[in-house]
């Protein structure tokens, strides 16, 4: 790919210096202005201390599905007892995971989470795959399904007892999405200072609904957990797809890794925030779900489209209802918002790579964001609004990003064979990996006959990514293609005032 060294001033400019070649075969292909050093480096910045990783996991995990996964695990469960079961296990399970993940980001200091360690791992192919599955399904879908909650929350007081307007809905998740993408871009202290703020909102909102719970149990109102166990499922598949949407209220645990380059002192503050973060929010999530039980009856929960609502109308009555739904809109939005900046990093990260065009490896040299990937990935989030069952969603992210989990904790064990003398600065038991990957290796191929559809799919949509693997970057593109990357990098460029990150020049 060829790179134009000019100044910050000219970027502007026609290209019409002498171009100078990269090596061929990186994939992407396309015109990249690069500025030379000038008063600061353009390059992603070290924005994030240990308080603000803390915010980042606490952000991604506490948004929209505590809110909305109560109602998908109690259904396929079959009962409140084992609902409960089901989310202490997938609390513990995120932990177990979030232990190997610390040996992997430490092992392998670079921004991209699972991407880095399965190229390290196993090559191009593989994390090509979790690229294209990544940027196609689970982190666009993520964000629409965080959007649909955010609005769910919002417009619901308005429409108290009646259905909400499916078109209102889309709508003003779609606003959301276009302008946390455009804060993203714009400054990231602002965007992780407002983090900070969301964590507050978060803990908060899910705080009060403890509360009303614990204060209904303590009346002695404790009806709901007689025969707690009646009604379970006795379907293995079927307990399998209930612990697709806890895990999907967990999903997060692992996105700090996505921004390993931007944290300060990553070998100490990526693990403490791990460790801070997970037992915390498995606490707050079992209580929240003994809350939601203890006041609502399984029929309730299921009738229910936003769960804290509901409860918060049947105890704090109609003066005081209307916190419960600006704190959760608030919470729902941190999540998105956060969500955004971490996954917007990966495909940033793979285009860096060659794996994706160059023009979303760029950086706006006056915000150092990585703003054609934010862009990007907030059109294809849009697309996912052409539906607002969120739980479809769910299943078709939670299946295909567990899918990936276990290839990335496949590739920890490869890695110790393979490269037994790379320096780890934490190296967990090894009975911790083969754990989690039985585990998940449950959670992933036992619901194929009880979701054969939506497994299907997603296992689809992943192959579909090897032809577009050899043909777009294993082989040599032909002219016409290169051309037309180059002409769309060049436009990026210009359109996004994007350069190249220095360190990969």
């Amino acid at each position: 790919m060829p790179i134009k060294r000019i100044p910050k001033s000219e970027t502007t400019e026609p290209l019409t210096a002498e171009m100078e070649p990269m090596n061929p075969g990186e994939g992407g292909g396309g015109t990249c202005i690069v500025k030379e050093d000038t008063a600061g480096k353009t390059e992603l910045k070290k924005e994030l201390g240990l308080l603000e990783g803390v915010a980042v996991i606490i952000g991604i995990i506490i948004g929209s599905g505590i809110f909305i996964s109560p109602k998908g695990v109690l259904r396929e469960a079959g009962s409140v007892g084992m609902s409960l079961v089901v989310w202490v296990l997938c609390g513990l399970l995120s932990m177990i995971g979030a232990l190997c993940y610390a040996e992997l980001g430490c092992a392998i200091p670079e921004s991209g989470g699972d991407y880095a360690y399965i190229k390290k791992a196993f090559g191009g192919l593989p994390a090509f795959l979790f690229l294209w599955a990544a940027n196609v399904i689970f982190v666009p879908t993520t964000n629409a399904i965080m959007g649909l909650t955010f609005a769910n929350y919002v417009i619901q007081p308005f429409f108290p007892g009646c259905d909400m307007p499916d078109a209102a809905i889309r709508l003003i998740a779609a606003i959301a999405i276009c302008f946390l993408t455009f804060l993203n871009s714009w400054d990231m202290k602002v965007t992780t200072k407002l983090q900070n703020f969301f964590m507050v909102t978060k803990v908060a909102s899910i705080l009060l609904v403890i509360m009303i719970g614990m204060v209904h149990i303590c009346k002695g109102n404790m009806e709901n957990f007689d025969n707690a166990f009646q009604g379970t499922s006795t379907d293995p598949g079927q307990i399998a797809v209930s612990f697709y949407s806890g895990i999907f209220s967990y999903a997060g645990w692992n996105y700090l890794n996505f921004m390993t380059e931007e944290l300060k002192n990553p070998f100490v503050n990526l693990p403490r925030a791990i460790f801070i973060s997970l037992p915390l929010v498995t606490t707050v999530y079992v209580l929240a779900n003994v809350a939601y039980l203890a006041i609502l009856t399984p029929i309730e929960m299921e009738a229910s489209d936003a769960i804290a609502v509901t409860v918060a109308d049947q105890m704090l009555g109609y003066n005081w209802s209307w916190i419960m739904p600006l704190l959760v809109a608030l919470s729902a939005l941190g999540g998105l918002s956060v969500h955004i900046m971490t996954s917007s990093r990966l495909c940033f990260v793979g285009a860096r790579q060659g794996h994706f065009p160059k023009s979303l490896s760029l950086i706006n040299q006056q915000c150092n964001t990585p703003m054609p990937a934010l862009v990007f990935l907030g059109v294809l989030s849009l697309c996912y609004l052409c539906t607002s069952n969120v739980y479809q969603l769910i299943e078709y992210a939670s299946f295909v990003e567990s899918l990936f989990i276990l290839i990335s904790i496949c590739g920890l064990l490869y890695m110790r064979y393979k490269y037994p003398h790379m320096e780890r600065p934490i190296k967990v038991h090894t009975i911790i990996p083969v754990i989690f990957l039985f585990i998940c290796g449950f959670l992933v191929f036992l619901p194929l006959y009880v979701r054969p559809l939506e497994v299907g799919m997603g296992i689809a949509i992943v192959v579909s990514g090897i032809p577009v693997y050899f043909i777009f970057i294993y082989m040599e593109k032909p002219k016409y293609i290169k051309k037309y990357l180059d002409s769309f990098t060049t436009g990026s460029q210009k359109l996004f005032d994007g350069v190249l990150d220095e360190k990969y020049e």
